[in-house]
């Protein structure tokens, strides 16, 4: 099983401000994980930047070049699109490199060069909406790669599964009104965006939410994994398969209130790549969102890269 690791050093110029928890440590502590010698034989490749065309893919008319104006120049600090989505004078680098990241891992496996691929990027994605950024989300990565994948090879079903512990309204919102795109979510409720019922179902029930409440853990992910958004997967049959690997809902992240395990992590990979094996060839693409106990992140990356590597 080979596995591509796509990342970039610009994606640690991404600095919102002191203290803010989406930081570049986070990224250190996914490098100092993977630099374990078990993962040798990761492939290690440099991020790309993407093509405004490619993520006009999603997020349409001007928005893009509007936000990369948006971007400060050295020297001038910080700039708030909100009050949790900062952006610095390497924020739109990083951002560009963390879409074309993934937009070049569609492209390494679909060409056979890899089986799967993991992006360790920055900032993340999965709340950036078509038409606005939010949630320390700037560009929806794996949005603009799930659509690239269409647009430039050709596919038609293209699913993602989201188990960040904060539901994907973003990626929602773009896949919400096409029967051939799936979104499915684990996440907890009541928590931020506030998006994310199961009663949210999409055109043709495209979209599969499951609100796991606080407090909750291994037990109620897996059933909600096992009973809900593995059986609506294989039905849908995707011809390609992203992972919104957010690894906030770990026990000891400082964000939200569930309770998984490393070992969680590691069994939904499996159960994610038993299905893309038997769907779509083993086609695999996993994107970083959340996390924020940089240990407990570090240590749940490498239980999910492990698995991916295993095959």
């Amino acid at each position: 099983m080979t596995t591509l690791l796509f990342s970039h050093s610009a994606c640690e110029g991404h600095i919102p401000d002191i203290g803010h928890p989406e930081g570049p440590v986070r990224l250190k502590a996914i490098r100092e994980a993977l630099s374990a010698s078990e993962f040798d034989a990761l492939e290690r490749r440099e991020a790309p930047r993407a093509e405004e065309s490619q993520i006009a893919l999603v997020h349409p008319g001007d928005y893009v070049q509007n936000l990369l104006r948006a971007v400060p120049g050295e020297g001038e600090g910080e700039r708030a699109l909100d009050a949790d989505t900062i952006l610095s004078p390497g924020s739109g680098e990083a951002a560009l490199r963390a879409a074309g990241a993934v937009v070049a891992a569609v492209d390494a496996v679909m060409a056979g060069e890899a089986d799967n691929a993991f992006c360790a990027v920055r900032p993340p994605g999965h709340h950036a909406e078509p038409d606005h950024a939010m949630g320390f989300c700037v560009f929806n990565n794996v949005a603009v790669g799930a659509l690239h994948a269409r647009a430039a090879h050709g596919l038609h079903r293209i699913a993602v599964v989201d188990f960040d512990v904060h539901h994907g309204n973003g990626t929602q919102a773009a896949f919400w009104g096409d029967p051939d795109l799936f979104y499915a979510s684990t996440h907890q409720m009541p928590l931020f965006p506030g998006t994310g019922s199961a009663r949210e179902r999409g055109v043709n029930a495209n979209i599969v939410n499951v609100p796991l409440p606080p407090g909750g853990g291994s037990e109620e992910f897996r059933q909600g994994m096992r009973d809900n958004i593995v059986p609506a997967l294989t039905s849908f049959q995707p011809e390609f398969l992203f992972i919104s690997a957010g690894f906030d809902a770990h026990a000891e992240d400082p964000l939200a209130g569930l309770n998984f395990t490393e070992d969680d992590y590691a069994w939904a990979t499996q159960q994610l790549m038993a299905l893309a094996r038997s769907s779509c060839g083993g086609r695999l693409v996993s994107v970083l969102e959340g996390g924020y106990n940089p240990t407990a992140l570090g240590r749940s990356v490498a239980a999910h890269v492990r698995v991916l590597m295993e095959g």
